[in-house]
């Protein structure tokens, strides 16, 4: 028996395994441009999992300080085996990826819906508390699908959260949670030229889900991890 209590390394990867999971439910099949605004942990590791659902052969990293953008691009080039670049200008990253990933603690939106084309997919990752935006929320209601993981909790915290408050929520043409679509009881992608975006704030139950797997492969190996 033990206690795992972790607010670090497994849940930034729990994280990006949610990222994988919506890419690999909503993005087109063969999508190989990623456009990753953000340049920090979760950001890499957002694209690191992309590569694991997706053939993804080339990529851009955006950051509001170009120095991070340029060694997190660095890095993630040396570490995956494809072609990654630093981006100086936000929209032409947005304009020429298949899937776009947010990633950023950032309280004001600087995505705009003008920038979206047809076939992309987009998840939001960084808006997780009230204060935060990263998209405007004509993004969302130009998306022919919005998914959550949990609708009650985008509309607290997410990106739902700033579509409400503009009066917009009526205006979301198709919306359901990502469990809903990965258990099939939801329709996800339904053309080639769907806009969909992921709005996902975290949940409990990926932590539990990655505590335990953790703590199974521990007690395989006979690891015991003290702190």
């Amino acid at each position: 028996e033990a206690l795992l209590l972790d607010n670090g390394y497994l849940t930034d990867v729990r994280t990006a395994a949610a990222g994988a999971v919506a890419a690999r439910h909503l993005a087109r099949a063969d999508a190989r441009c990623a456009a990753i605004l953000g340049s920090g942990m979760q950001a890499k590791l957002q694209l690191k999992a992309l590569t694991l659902v997706r053939p993804i052969e080339r990529a851009v990293i955006w950051a509001r300080d170009p120095r991070k953008a340029e060694a997190a691009a660095a890095e993630m080039g040396r570490a995956l085996g494809i072609g990654v670049r630093a981006a100086d200008d936000v929209r032409d990253a947005v304009a020429r990826a298949d899937i776009i990933v947010t990633a950023t603690p950032a309280s004001e939106p600087f995505v705009k819906a003008e920038w979206l084309s047809p076939g992309q997919h987009m998840t939001a990752m960084g808006s997780d508390q009230e204060t935060k935006n990263e998209i405007e929320p004509a993004c969302i209601t130009r998306a022919d699908l919005y998914v959550a993981d949990r609708l009650g909790q985008t509309e607290r915290l997410g990106e739902l959260r700033s579509v409400i408050a503009a009066g917009l929520a009526g205006s979301v043409r198709r919306s359901a949670e990502l469990g809903e679509i990965v258990c099939g009881s939801a329709d996800g992608r339904r053309s080639a030229d769907d806009i969909t975006i992921a709005d996902l704030t975290g949940t409990g139950v990926q932590d539990t889900a990655i505590a335990t797997f953790a703590l199974a492969h521990a007690a395989q190996a006979g690891t015991v991890i003290e702190s």
